[in-house]
Order: structure tokens, then C-alpha cells, then sequence
């Protein structure tokens, strides 16, 4: 198969390109490095299977080119990160949505299936957990900037939706839940890796909030193979995916598990949402998936433990960026 990934220079889409080129497909990657770094293709930049291009899903002629090329589309390229979404809200609707629908555009005059990545962020305020893709969407006030990040996905999924149901143009929808490992940046808010950095170099380990929010961590690779088998499943067009581990942690206790484990000697201090994002900022108080239904079609579920999860961050940070 010939891929094409946007966001492929990306953390997860730099894990995916690896996974693809090792499965023996061909696989062409786009990504402007507004979040994504060329040095997460180090190990794939050499191989005669795979292409970049260091720039915009925007340009359209580019795009068009690079979908007429591809048999398949994993479409990665996003704005994310809390403090990103917070900071730069027209920002992400702007790149969620346009991107979303630009890419949908141009798979769909050639009919190229297409895999819209999402986020558990579309659950929203719903306390039906654990979330089922069935379930309600539950978003909170349009003046908070904390939830134009969701909507925007939202918005995507009801256009890839669209596409389907009306253009039959084969698109797939996959929620990602808190997907964390190597090479991923807590520049814009990611939380395990922001632990990591504070906890070896023993500042504070700052937890924002009360800390008894919980979260469902999923190792990238595990993620990666998620969305590889749903890509690869015939049942799977037309259908939206949770994609993320059953294993819940609160974040206090996800604090406590990383100075245990780097053997730091940091205090864990609690950060309110108003010092750490402004006024008014909601948060989610519990973040867990319903596997059933990518379980059911194609046999997946995270392999990674929370701990597992944590000790490969921490010697991806030990390993490469101390260094």
C-alpha cells in the first residue's frame, strides 16, 4: 500500500510511519513542524519506502498530488496540547477543521479511504464513563477556550461522517485517549512528559487542580496499532473508535508514581486551573474508553501498563534529551 500521513513528522505520526514502513508498505509523509519535529524521522528518513515533505496541508496542489499518489490517508495533522488550545484558539479551529476538510475534499474525488484521527476531548463534560462512541457529546460555554479544541474534532467527525454517508467517500473515525511515549514534547501541556522533565531534573512536579482527575494513559505503539488494524478492516469505514487503555490513574497519583519510579526528589505541588490557565478554565474529572467496539472488530486492546507507559518516557527523556 501507498500511505499518506499528515502530521507525519508528529508524535504519533512518526511512530505510525515506522510501523507502516516495518508492515512493507510505501509511506509519504507531510507536516509544517508547527508541532512535529524532523527529528522524529531519524529512523525511517533513510529507507527507499519512505518520502517527506516539510510543508502545509494547505498547499492545495501539493495535497492533491500527494492524495492522487496514495491508496490510503491517515490524517494526523492537528493543533494540540491544552496550553496550545488555550493560547491559540482560532489557531485550532482554524487547522482542525480546515485542514479536516480540505483533506476530505481531495481524498474524496478519487475515493481514497481516509482515517480521521479524533480525540476523547469530544466526550466533553458527559459523565458516562466508561465513554462509549454511541455515547452523547456533553461540551461546555463557546467563551471558554478550554473546549473550542473539542468542538473543532467534533466538527470533523460530523464532516467525515458527511462524506460517507452522502459522497461515499470511505472515511473512519479514531478517538485517541491520552496517547503518551517517546518523543512526545510537553511544550504545549502534555502532562506525563511535563512530570518526567520536572521529576529528573527535581523541580516541582505540578499538578494542576486537586489532582483526582483521571486519566487513561496509552503507550503510542499500542495506539499506532489501533489504528493500523482499523485502517485495514473492511467493517471499519462509516464507523467512529475509542482507541486507548482501560488502565485509569488519577493525576495526584500519576505524580507520585513518576518520583518513585526516576527516583527524584521533587514535591508534588498543586497548581490551580485559574493560576495555570486563566479564569474560568473546566476540566474533565474522568477520562476512561469502552473498548468493545474496536475489540470486537479487530481483536485490539492496549498491551501497555500505566508503568510500562512511565519507564519508557523516562528513558526516552534519560536517553535522547538529557543528552
Amino acid at each position: 500500500m501507498n500511505y499518506l500521513i499528515t502530521g507525519g513528522a508528529g508524535f504519533i505520526g512518526s511512530h505510525l510511519c515506522e510501523c507502516l514502513i516495518e508492515k512493507g508498505h510505501k509511506v509519504v509523509a507531510i507536516d509544517d513542524l508547527s508541532t512535529g519535529s524532523i527529528n522524529n524521522l531519524k529512523k525511517v528518513r533513510s529507507s527507499a519506502s519512505f518520502k517527506y515533505h516539510i510543508d502545509s496541508v494547505f498547499n492545495r496542489e501539493l495535497l492533491g498530488e500527494l492524495v492522487d499518489e496514495s491508496d490510503a490517508i491517515f490524517h494526523l495533522a492537528a493543533a494540540v496540547g491544552v496550553r496550545l488550545i488555550v493560547e491559540s484558539p482560532v489557531r485550532t479551529i482554524e487547522t482542525n477543521v480546515k485542514a479536516t476538510e480540505l483533506v476530505l475534499e481531495m481524498a474524496n474525488k478519487k475515493k481514497r479511504r481516509v482515517l480521521v484521527t479524533s480525540t476523547s476531548e469530544v466526550y466533553g463534560k458527559s459523565a458516562a464513563t466508561p465513554f462509549r462512541e454511541d455515547g452523547d457529546l456533553v461540551l461546555g460555554c463557546p467563551t471558554l477556550a478550554r473546549w473550542s479544541y473539542a468542538c473543532s474534532k467534533a466538527l470533523d467527525e460530523f464532516l467525515a461522517i458527511a462524506y460517507w454517508r452522502e459522497k461515499r467517500c470511505p472515511t473512519i473515525i479514531a478517538r485517541l485517549f491520552n496517547t503518551v511515549g517517546p518523543r512526545q514534547t510537553g511544550r504545549y501541556g502534555m502532562v506525563l512528559p511535563t512530570f518526567v522533565s520536572q521529576a529528573l531534573g527535581n523541580r516541582p512536579i505540578t499538578v494542576f487542580g486537586d489532582g483526582n482527575q483521571t486519566r487513561s494513559f496509552t503507550h503510542v505503539e499500542d495506539a499506532v496499532a489501533g489504528l493500523v488494524a482499523i485502517m485495514e478492516a473492511p467493517g471499519a469505514v462509516g464507523g467512529i473508535f475509542n482507541i486507548g487503555s482501560a488502565n485509569e490513574i488519577s493525576i495526584m497519583d500519576l505524580a507520585k508514581c513518576v518520583k518513585s519510579r526516576t527516583g527524584s526528589s521533587s514535591v508534588i505541588k498543586l497548581v490551580s486551573y485559574d493560576a495555570a490557565y486563566g479564569d474560568g478554565f473546566e476540566d474533565m474529572p474522568r477520562r476512561i474508553p469502552d473498548n468493545s467496539k474496536i475489540r470486537d472488530l479487530v481483536g485490539w486492546s492496549a498491551q501497555r501498563s500505566t508503568d510500562e507507559v512511565i519507564d519508557d518516557v523516562i528513558e526516552y527523556q534519560r536517553t535522547f534529551v538529557e543528552a
